[in-house]
Protein backbone atom coordinates (compact mmCIF):
# COMPACT_ATOMS: atom_id res chain seq x y z
CA UNK A 1 0.00 0.00 0.00
CA UNK A 2 1.42 3.51 -0.83
CA UNK A 3 0.83 7.27 -1.81
CA UNK A 4 2.01 9.16 -4.40
CA UNK A 5 0.46 12.16 -4.17
CA UNK A 6 3.53 14.22 -2.37
CA UNK A 7 7.02 14.47 -2.77
CA UNK A 8 7.25 11.95 -0.30
CA UNK A 9 6.19 8.08 -1.26
CA UNK A 10 5.19 5.05 1.06
CA UNK A 11 5.48 1.28 0.96
CA UNK A 12 4.86 -1.54 3.28
CA UNK A 13 7.09 -4.22 3.37
CA UNK A 14 6.33 -7.31 5.13
CA UNK A 15 9.24 -8.36 7.23
CA UNK A 16 8.74 -11.90 9.33
CA UNK A 17 5.25 -11.74 9.61
CA UNK A 18 5.12 -7.36 10.65
CA UNK A 19 3.96 -4.64 8.44
CA UNK A 20 7.05 -1.89 8.60
CA UNK A 21 6.54 1.31 6.63
CA UNK A 22 8.72 2.75 4.61
CA UNK A 23 8.67 6.31 4.05
CA UNK A 24 10.90 8.29 1.40
CA UNK A 25 11.44 10.99 -1.26
CA UNK A 26 10.41 10.91 -4.57
CA UNK A 27 14.20 11.99 -5.58
CA UNK A 28 15.79 9.29 -3.44
CA UNK A 29 17.77 7.88 -5.72
CA UNK A 30 16.99 3.49 -5.88
CA UNK A 31 20.26 3.06 -3.77
CA UNK A 32 19.10 5.38 -0.91
CA UNK A 33 16.26 3.03 -0.73
CA UNK A 34 17.49 0.32 -0.87
CA UNK A 35 19.36 0.92 2.16
CA UNK A 36 16.33 1.84 3.97
CA UNK A 37 15.06 -1.60 3.26
CA UNK A 38 18.21 -2.78 4.63
CA UNK A 39 17.73 -0.79 7.60
CA UNK A 40 14.04 -2.18 7.94
CA UNK A 41 15.40 -5.57 7.80
CA UNK A 42 18.35 -5.15 10.16
CA UNK A 43 20.64 -6.55 7.44
CA UNK A 44 23.93 -4.83 6.51
CA UNK A 45 23.22 -1.36 4.39
CA UNK A 46 24.99 -3.20 1.35
CA UNK A 47 23.37 -6.48 1.34
CA UNK A 48 22.11 -7.25 -2.11
CA UNK A 49 18.33 -7.42 -2.08
CA UNK A 50 15.33 -8.52 -3.76
CA UNK A 51 11.69 -7.27 -3.85
CA UNK A 52 9.06 -9.09 -4.51
CA UNK A 53 5.54 -8.26 -4.72
CA UNK A 54 2.55 -10.23 -3.36
CA UNK A 55 2.56 -12.89 -6.39
CA UNK A 56 5.98 -13.16 -6.40
CA UNK A 57 7.32 -11.49 -8.97
CA UNK A 58 10.39 -9.04 -8.78
CA UNK A 59 9.98 -5.71 -9.09
CA UNK A 60 12.62 -2.76 -9.91
CA UNK A 61 14.02 -1.43 -6.73
CA UNK A 62 13.14 2.42 -7.55
CA UNK A 63 10.97 6.20 -6.59
CA UNK A 64 8.42 4.68 -9.25
CA UNK A 65 7.33 1.92 -7.61
CA UNK A 66 4.67 3.67 -5.78
CA UNK A 67 3.06 4.55 -8.88
CA UNK A 68 2.80 1.18 -10.67
CA UNK A 69 2.09 -0.63 -7.66
CA UNK A 70 -0.32 0.78 -5.48
CA UNK A 71 -1.94 -1.14 -2.38
CA UNK A 72 0.90 -3.40 -2.22
CA UNK A 73 2.26 -5.22 0.39
CA UNK A 74 6.32 -6.57 -0.70
CA UNK A 75 8.48 -8.93 1.10
CA UNK A 76 12.26 -8.01 1.01
CA UNK A 77 14.66 -10.93 0.63
CA UNK A 78 18.16 -10.59 1.09
CA UNK A 79 20.33 -12.49 -1.81
CA UNK A 80 23.34 -13.74 0.18
CA UNK A 81 25.88 -14.92 -2.98
CA UNK A 82 29.14 -16.61 -2.59
CA UNK A 83 30.06 -15.25 0.96
CA UNK A 84 28.89 -17.01 4.08
CA UNK A 85 27.84 -14.71 6.97
CA UNK A 86 31.43 -15.17 8.64
CA UNK A 87 33.00 -14.52 6.02
CA UNK A 88 30.90 -11.42 4.72
CA UNK A 89 31.50 -9.97 8.21
CA UNK A 90 34.89 -10.55 8.41
CA UNK A 91 35.73 -9.32 4.81
CA UNK A 92 33.48 -6.24 5.35
CA UNK A 93 35.53 -5.44 8.60
CA UNK A 94 38.78 -5.60 7.03
CA UNK A 95 37.37 -2.96 4.16
CA UNK A 96 36.68 -1.04 7.15
CA UNK A 97 39.59 -0.92 9.17
CA UNK A 98 41.32 -0.41 5.90
CA UNK A 99 39.27 2.91 5.10
CA UNK A 100 39.59 4.16 8.62
CA UNK A 101 43.58 3.77 9.07
CA UNK A 102 43.66 5.54 5.39
CA UNK A 103 41.73 7.74 6.15
CA UNK A 104 43.46 9.11 9.55
CA UNK A 105 46.98 8.66 7.71
CA UNK A 106 45.96 10.82 5.17
CA UNK A 107 43.26 13.46 6.61
CA UNK A 108 40.72 12.72 3.59
CA UNK A 109 38.09 14.90 5.48
CA UNK A 110 40.45 17.17 5.88
CA UNK A 111 41.80 17.36 2.57
CA UNK A 112 38.28 17.50 0.86
CA UNK A 113 37.45 20.30 3.14
CA UNK A 114 40.20 22.47 1.84
CA UNK A 115 39.83 21.28 -1.61
CA UNK A 116 36.33 22.26 -1.31
CA UNK A 117 37.01 25.51 0.00
CA UNK A 118 40.04 26.41 -2.19
CA UNK A 119 37.30 25.89 -4.58
CA UNK A 120 35.13 28.00 -3.35
CA UNK A 121 37.27 30.67 -3.13
CA UNK A 122 38.72 30.42 -6.62
CA UNK A 123 34.54 30.94 -7.80
CA UNK A 124 34.68 34.20 -5.59
CA UNK A 125 37.65 35.36 -7.48
CA UNK A 126 36.74 34.40 -10.76
CA UNK A 127 33.17 36.21 -10.46
CA UNK A 128 35.24 39.22 -9.22
CA UNK A 129 37.23 39.94 -12.30
CA UNK A 130 34.28 39.01 -14.53
CA UNK A 131 35.32 36.52 -15.87
CA UNK A 132 32.71 33.79 -16.97
CA UNK A 133 34.96 30.56 -17.22
CA UNK A 134 37.97 29.11 -14.64
CA UNK A 135 39.07 26.77 -17.17
CA UNK A 136 42.16 28.27 -19.28
CA UNK A 137 41.65 27.33 -23.37
CA UNK A 138 40.89 23.76 -23.31
CA UNK A 139 40.31 23.62 -26.79
CA UNK A 140 42.28 21.24 -29.04
CA UNK A 141 44.25 23.35 -31.99
CA UNK A 142 42.64 22.68 -35.24
CA UNK A 143 46.06 23.44 -37.07
CA UNK A 144 48.27 20.38 -38.45
CA UNK A 145 50.88 19.61 -35.90
CA UNK A 146 53.46 20.28 -38.82
CA UNK A 147 52.31 22.19 -41.40
CA UNK A 148 53.88 25.30 -41.64
CA UNK A 149 51.52 28.45 -40.33
CA UNK A 150 52.36 31.53 -42.35
CA UNK A 151 49.82 34.00 -42.60
CA UNK A 152 49.40 35.86 -45.76
CA UNK A 153 50.07 38.64 -44.81
CA UNK A 154 51.09 39.97 -41.03
CA UNK A 155 48.65 42.52 -40.05
CA UNK A 156 46.23 42.69 -37.25
CA UNK A 157 42.33 41.92 -38.04
CA UNK A 158 41.49 44.31 -36.21
CA UNK A 159 41.48 48.07 -35.57
CA UNK A 160 44.13 49.67 -32.77
CA UNK A 161 41.37 50.78 -30.89
CA UNK A 162 39.23 47.55 -30.73
CA UNK A 163 40.44 46.80 -26.72
CA UNK A 164 40.57 50.06 -24.55
CA UNK A 165 43.74 51.22 -22.78
CA UNK A 166 43.22 50.88 -18.97
CA UNK A 167 44.57 52.77 -16.53
CA UNK A 168 46.25 51.43 -13.57
CA UNK A 169 46.46 52.77 -10.41
CA UNK A 170 49.17 51.66 -7.77
CA UNK A 171 47.22 49.26 -6.26
CA UNK A 172 46.77 47.93 -10.03
CA UNK A 173 50.71 48.12 -10.37
CA UNK A 174 51.31 45.87 -7.49
CA UNK A 175 49.02 43.02 -8.78
CA UNK A 176 50.68 43.07 -12.28
CA UNK A 177 53.87 42.54 -10.65
CA UNK A 178 52.71 40.22 -8.13
CA UNK A 179 53.50 36.11 -8.76
CA UNK A 180 49.72 36.06 -7.36
CA UNK A 181 48.56 37.80 -10.99
CA UNK A 182 45.93 35.80 -12.23
CA UNK A 183 45.75 34.60 -16.30
CA UNK A 184 42.18 34.48 -16.18
CA UNK A 185 41.23 37.77 -17.79
CA UNK A 186 39.76 38.80 -21.09
CA UNK A 187 41.66 39.23 -24.22
CA UNK A 188 41.86 42.90 -23.99
CA UNK A 189 42.53 43.20 -20.62
CA UNK A 190 45.61 41.03 -20.83
CA UNK A 191 46.50 43.31 -24.13
CA UNK A 192 45.90 46.01 -22.01
CA UNK A 193 48.86 44.79 -19.81
CA UNK A 194 50.63 44.13 -22.13
CA UNK A 195 50.76 47.90 -23.02
CA UNK A 196 51.03 48.89 -19.85
CA UNK A 197 54.01 47.06 -19.13
CA UNK A 198 56.31 48.47 -22.37
CA UNK A 199 55.37 52.33 -20.61
CA UNK A 200 55.64 51.57 -17.13
CA UNK A 201 59.24 50.05 -17.88
CA UNK A 202 59.70 53.39 -20.06
CA UNK A 203 59.94 51.47 -23.66
CA UNK A 204 57.78 53.36 -25.00
CA UNK A 205 58.94 57.24 -24.49
CA UNK A 206 62.11 55.98 -23.84
CA UNK A 207 62.67 54.61 -27.27
CA UNK A 208 60.11 56.84 -29.13
CA UNK A 209 57.47 53.85 -30.06
CA UNK A 210 54.74 55.00 -31.84
CA UNK A 211 51.80 54.00 -29.03
CA UNK A 212 49.27 53.24 -32.07
CA UNK A 213 52.48 50.66 -34.00
CA UNK A 214 52.77 49.28 -30.26
CA UNK A 215 48.60 48.55 -30.14
CA UNK A 216 48.82 46.97 -33.74
CA UNK A 217 51.82 44.93 -32.53
CA UNK A 218 50.41 43.21 -29.76
CA UNK A 219 46.93 42.63 -31.71
CA UNK A 220 48.99 41.12 -34.23
CA UNK A 221 50.85 38.91 -31.85
CA UNK A 222 47.87 37.82 -29.89
CA UNK A 223 46.21 36.92 -33.69
CA UNK A 224 49.17 34.69 -34.54
CA UNK A 225 49.04 32.82 -30.86
CA UNK A 226 47.58 29.16 -31.80
CA UNK A 227 43.94 28.01 -30.33
CA UNK A 228 45.81 25.34 -28.12
CA UNK A 229 45.58 23.35 -24.50
CA UNK A 230 48.94 25.11 -23.39
CA UNK A 231 50.85 27.03 -25.55
CA UNK A 232 48.52 29.60 -26.55
CA UNK A 233 48.50 33.35 -25.99
CA UNK A 234 47.31 33.35 -22.16
CA UNK A 235 50.91 31.45 -21.69
CA UNK A 236 52.07 34.40 -23.59
CA UNK A 237 50.96 36.95 -21.36
CA UNK A 238 51.75 34.99 -18.23
CA UNK A 239 55.94 34.41 -19.37
CA UNK A 240 55.56 37.85 -20.40
CA UNK A 241 54.18 39.07 -17.13
CA UNK A 242 56.57 37.03 -14.99
CA UNK A 243 59.14 38.85 -16.62
CA UNK A 244 58.04 42.10 -16.13
CA UNK A 245 57.45 40.66 -12.30
CA UNK A 246 61.21 39.55 -12.21
CA UNK A 247 62.12 42.94 -13.56
CA UNK A 248 60.50 44.51 -11.12
CA UNK A 249 61.65 42.46 -8.08
CA UNK A 250 65.04 42.13 -9.00
CA UNK A 251 65.40 45.56 -10.20
CA UNK A 252 67.13 45.02 -13.54
CA UNK A 253 66.82 48.57 -14.71
CA UNK A 254 69.60 49.31 -12.35
CA UNK A 255 71.43 46.43 -13.60
CA UNK A 256 70.30 45.97 -17.55
CA UNK A 257 70.45 48.81 -20.23
CA UNK A 258 67.03 49.34 -21.42
CA UNK A 259 67.94 47.56 -24.66
CA UNK A 260 68.45 44.83 -22.79
CA UNK A 261 64.84 45.00 -20.48
CA UNK A 262 63.22 45.76 -24.41
CA UNK A 263 65.03 42.63 -25.50
CA UNK A 264 63.63 40.42 -22.49
CA UNK A 265 60.54 41.47 -22.72
CA UNK A 266 60.13 41.34 -26.59
CA UNK A 267 61.42 37.57 -26.48
CA UNK A 268 58.81 36.79 -23.86
CA UNK A 269 56.25 38.36 -25.95
CA UNK A 270 57.19 36.40 -29.47
CA UNK A 271 58.67 33.23 -27.99
CA UNK A 272 55.87 30.75 -28.96
CA UNK A 273 54.27 32.53 -32.01
CA UNK A 274 52.32 30.31 -34.04
CA UNK A 275 53.42 27.49 -31.74
CA UNK A 276 51.02 24.24 -33.46
CA UNK A 277 50.60 22.14 -29.99
CA UNK A 278 53.31 19.66 -30.75
CA UNK A 279 56.31 19.43 -29.35
CA UNK A 280 59.99 19.53 -31.22
CA UNK A 281 60.32 15.84 -31.01
CA UNK A 282 57.26 15.14 -32.99
CA UNK A 283 58.32 17.56 -35.51
CA UNK A 284 61.26 15.80 -36.07
CA UNK A 285 60.16 12.20 -36.09
CA UNK A 286 57.51 13.11 -38.27
CA UNK A 287 59.85 14.89 -40.75
CA UNK A 288 57.38 17.73 -40.54
CA UNK A 289 58.05 21.05 -42.83
CA UNK A 290 59.06 22.71 -40.09
CA UNK A 291 61.93 19.88 -39.03
CA UNK A 292 63.32 19.67 -42.29
CA UNK A 293 63.04 23.68 -42.93
CA UNK A 294 65.62 23.83 -39.62
CA UNK A 295 67.56 20.75 -40.30
CA UNK A 296 66.05 19.21 -36.62
CA UNK A 297 67.57 21.95 -34.74
CA UNK A 298 65.26 23.32 -32.70
CA UNK A 299 62.59 23.60 -35.47
CA UNK A 300 59.83 25.46 -33.19
CA UNK A 301 61.46 27.91 -31.36
CA UNK A 302 63.59 28.71 -35.21
CA UNK A 303 59.50 29.34 -36.61
CA UNK A 304 58.68 31.14 -33.56
CA UNK A 305 61.88 33.74 -34.12
CA UNK A 306 60.69 33.79 -37.91
CA UNK A 307 57.35 34.67 -37.19
CA UNK A 308 58.44 37.48 -34.72
CA UNK A 309 60.70 39.37 -37.14
CA UNK A 310 58.10 38.87 -40.06
CA UNK A 311 55.42 40.88 -37.96
CA UNK A 312 58.09 43.60 -37.21
CA UNK A 313 58.78 43.72 -41.12
CA UNK A 314 55.52 44.77 -41.56
CA UNK A 315 55.70 49.25 -40.93
CA UNK A 316 52.59 49.24 -39.33
CA UNK A 317 53.85 46.88 -36.22
CA UNK A 318 57.20 47.29 -36.42
CA UNK A 319 58.20 49.10 -33.14
CA UNK A 320 61.82 48.67 -33.66
CA UNK A 321 61.51 51.59 -36.47
CA UNK A 322 63.06 54.24 -34.86
CA UNK A 323 66.22 52.30 -34.31
CA UNK A 324 68.87 52.70 -36.55
CA UNK A 325 70.03 49.37 -38.71
CA UNK A 326 73.17 48.07 -36.58
CA UNK A 327 70.86 48.87 -33.40
CA UNK A 328 68.07 46.95 -35.08
CA UNK A 329 70.35 44.22 -35.71
CA UNK A 330 71.72 44.01 -31.98
CA UNK A 331 67.99 43.61 -30.80
CA UNK A 332 67.12 40.99 -33.61
CA UNK A 333 70.13 39.09 -32.70
CA UNK A 334 69.30 39.09 -28.73
CA UNK A 335 65.45 38.56 -29.08
CA UNK A 336 66.38 35.48 -31.64
CA UNK A 337 69.38 34.56 -28.70
CA UNK A 338 66.64 34.62 -26.29
CA UNK A 339 63.58 32.38 -28.19
CA UNK A 340 66.17 29.40 -29.25
CA UNK A 341 67.00 29.15 -25.12
CA UNK A 342 63.71 28.39 -24.32
CA UNK A 343 64.15 24.63 -26.15
CA UNK A 344 63.93 22.59 -23.22
CA UNK A 345 66.57 20.30 -25.11
CA UNK A 346 69.33 22.80 -24.65
CA UNK A 347 68.25 22.67 -21.03
CA UNK A 348 71.10 21.77 -19.24
CA UNK A 349 73.60 22.46 -21.55
CA UNK A 350 72.33 26.37 -20.93
CA UNK A 351 71.70 25.99 -16.55
CA UNK A 352 75.62 24.17 -16.29
CA UNK A 353 77.15 27.88 -18.51
CA UNK A 354 75.24 29.28 -15.98
CA UNK A 355 76.17 27.69 -12.99
CA UNK A 356 79.97 28.02 -13.96
CA UNK A 357 79.40 31.34 -14.35
CA UNK A 358 77.89 32.50 -10.93
CA UNK A 359 79.93 32.26 -8.22
CA UNK A 360 82.26 34.99 -10.38
CA UNK A 361 79.62 37.24 -12.18
CA UNK A 362 80.43 39.92 -14.09
CA UNK A 363 77.49 42.20 -14.97
CA UNK A 364 80.13 43.96 -17.46
CA UNK A 365 81.04 41.02 -19.19
CA UNK A 366 78.71 41.02 -22.50
CA UNK A 367 78.57 37.05 -22.12
CA UNK A 368 77.67 36.78 -18.79
CA UNK A 369 74.71 38.81 -18.87
CA UNK A 370 73.50 37.27 -22.16
CA UNK A 371 73.38 33.65 -20.39
CA UNK A 372 71.76 35.45 -16.86
CA UNK A 373 69.15 36.41 -19.74
CA UNK A 374 68.91 33.18 -21.05
CA UNK A 375 68.37 31.73 -17.90
CA UNK A 376 65.68 34.34 -17.03
CA UNK A 377 63.47 33.49 -19.70
CA UNK A 378 63.50 29.97 -19.26
CA UNK A 379 62.39 30.53 -15.38
CA UNK A 380 59.97 32.71 -16.97
CA UNK A 381 58.82 30.53 -19.78
CA UNK A 382 57.76 27.44 -17.32
CA UNK A 383 57.21 29.32 -13.98
CA UNK A 384 53.32 28.60 -13.98
CA UNK A 385 54.29 26.76 -10.51
CA UNK A 386 55.80 29.38 -8.60
CA UNK A 387 52.13 31.25 -8.70
CA UNK A 388 48.91 30.19 -6.30
CA UNK A 389 47.73 26.81 -7.06
CA UNK A 390 44.17 28.24 -8.33
CA UNK A 391 46.19 30.15 -10.83
CA UNK A 392 48.87 26.76 -11.27
CA UNK A 393 46.89 24.04 -11.25
CA UNK A 394 44.68 24.62 -13.96
CA UNK A 395 47.82 25.08 -16.14
CA UNK A 396 49.27 21.66 -15.29
CA UNK A 397 45.44 20.40 -16.75
CA UNK A 398 46.17 22.18 -19.95
CA UNK A 399 50.02 20.89 -20.75
CA UNK A 400 48.78 17.57 -19.76
CA UNK A 401 45.52 18.19 -22.29
CA UNK A 402 48.03 19.09 -24.99
CA UNK A 403 50.92 15.84 -23.99
CA UNK A 404 47.64 13.61 -24.24
CA UNK A 405 47.12 15.20 -28.01
CA UNK A 406 50.35 14.24 -29.01
CA UNK A 407 50.83 11.08 -27.51
CA UNK A 408 47.77 9.83 -29.42
CA UNK A 409 48.55 11.14 -32.71
CA UNK A 410 52.18 9.58 -31.89
CA UNK A 411 50.62 6.21 -31.44
CA UNK A 412 48.34 6.86 -34.56
CA UNK A 413 51.18 7.14 -36.60
CA UNK A 414 53.34 4.63 -35.18
CA UNK A 415 55.83 6.97 -33.79
CA UNK A 416 57.48 6.46 -30.30
CA UNK A 417 56.28 8.18 -27.45
CA UNK A 418 57.73 9.67 -24.12
CA UNK A 419 56.16 8.09 -21.13
CA UNK A 420 55.46 11.19 -19.12
CA UNK A 421 53.72 12.30 -22.33
CA UNK A 422 51.63 8.68 -22.16
CA UNK A 423 48.06 9.69 -20.50
CA UNK A 424 48.16 5.83 -19.76
CA UNK A 425 51.54 6.39 -17.41
CA UNK A 426 51.57 9.69 -16.48
CA UNK A 427 49.56 11.21 -13.28
CA UNK A 428 49.48 14.86 -12.43
CA UNK A 429 51.55 13.79 -9.33
CA UNK A 430 53.73 11.84 -10.89
CA UNK A 431 54.48 14.35 -13.85
CA UNK A 432 55.25 17.60 -11.58
CA UNK A 433 57.08 15.90 -8.84
CA UNK A 434 60.37 15.71 -10.75
CA UNK A 435 59.71 18.37 -12.89
CA UNK A 436 59.88 20.91 -9.81
CA UNK A 437 62.93 19.07 -7.91
CA UNK A 438 65.21 18.47 -10.64
CA UNK A 439 64.48 21.20 -12.98
CA UNK A 440 62.62 24.18 -11.48
CA UNK A 441 64.18 24.45 -8.40
CA UNK A 442 67.80 24.03 -9.30
CA UNK A 443 67.21 26.80 -11.50
CA UNK A 444 65.85 29.50 -9.50
CA UNK A 445 68.26 28.22 -6.31
CA UNK A 446 70.88 29.42 -8.99
CA UNK A 447 69.55 32.96 -10.07
CA UNK A 448 68.60 33.32 -6.20
CA UNK A 449 72.65 33.46 -6.00
CA UNK A 450 72.42 37.03 -7.63
CA UNK A 451 69.06 37.75 -6.39
CA UNK A 452 68.67 36.24 -2.66
CA UNK A 453 65.06 38.68 -3.32
CA UNK A 454 63.01 35.95 -5.21
CA UNK A 455 63.32 33.18 -2.73
CA UNK A 456 60.55 34.08 -0.11
CA UNK A 457 58.02 34.89 -3.61
CA UNK A 458 59.30 32.26 -6.01
CA UNK A 459 61.46 29.16 -4.41
CA UNK A 460 59.08 28.91 -1.42
CA UNK A 461 55.89 28.85 -3.58
CA UNK A 462 57.41 26.17 -5.57
CA UNK A 463 58.65 24.01 -2.79
CA UNK A 464 55.34 24.04 -1.28
CA UNK A 465 54.34 22.89 -4.80
CA UNK A 466 56.65 20.20 -4.60
CA UNK A 467 55.27 18.88 -1.24
CA UNK A 468 51.67 19.16 -2.24
CA UNK A 469 52.25 17.20 -5.16
CA UNK A 470 54.57 14.56 -3.17
CA UNK A 471 51.58 14.04 -0.86
CA UNK A 472 49.33 13.94 -3.68
CA UNK A 473 51.29 11.22 -5.22
CA UNK A 474 50.95 9.42 -1.04
CA UNK A 475 47.85 9.00 -1.15
CA UNK A 476 47.06 7.78 -5.12
CA UNK A 477 49.51 5.07 -4.13
CA UNK A 478 48.16 4.32 -0.92
CA UNK A 479 44.31 4.30 -2.94
CA UNK A 480 46.15 1.94 -5.61
CA UNK A 481 47.88 -0.23 -2.25
CA UNK A 482 44.05 -0.28 -1.44
CA UNK A 483 42.64 -1.66 -4.27
CA UNK A 484 45.23 -4.41 -4.62
CA UNK A 485 44.17 -5.24 -1.12
CA UNK A 486 40.18 -5.65 -1.68
CA UNK A 487 41.26 -6.93 -5.30
CA UNK A 488 43.06 -10.01 -3.22
CA UNK A 489 40.41 -10.30 -0.03
CA UNK A 490 37.79 -10.78 -3.02
CA UNK A 491 40.15 -13.39 -4.81
CA UNK A 492 40.47 -14.91 -1.42
CA UNK A 493 36.72 -15.43 -0.52
CA UNK A 494 35.75 -16.22 -4.31
CA UNK A 495 38.22 -19.30 -4.04
CA UNK A 496 37.27 -19.98 -0.76
CA UNK A 497 32.90 -19.99 -1.38
CA UNK A 498 33.93 -21.73 -4.28
CA UNK A 499 35.70 -24.64 -2.14
CA UNK A 500 32.55 -24.92 0.34
CA UNK A 501 30.68 -25.80 -2.69
CA UNK A 502 33.10 -28.37 -4.11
Amino acid sequence: MGSASSVYRVIYLDVDGRIQKVVFSRFCSPYDIKELFCTALGIPRNTTLSLLDSTGAMVSIDPTIVKWYEFELFCVVPSYTFLPTDKEELFQNVLTQVAEQFSRAFKINELETEVTNRLVMLEKRVERESHSTVSVCVFISPQRGGRLLYHSEFLPREEADSYITVSFSPERRQTLISQCMSSYLPRGIMLSCLEHMYNDLDLVKGFNMNPITLKRWLLCIHDNYQVNPFHNFRHCFCVTQMMYSMICLCSLQEIFTQVDILILMTAAVCHDLQHPGYNNTYQINARTELAVRYNDISPLENHHCAVAFQIFSQPDCNIFSTFDPEAFKQIRQGINTLILATDMARHGEILDSFKHKVDSFDFSDEEHVTCLKMVLIKCCDISNEVRPMEVAEPWVDCLLEEYFMQSDREKAESLPVAPFMDREKVTKPTAQIGFIKFVLIPMFETVMKLFPQIEEVMIQPLRESRDRYEELKQIDDAMNEVRHICLCLIVFFEDTSASCYV
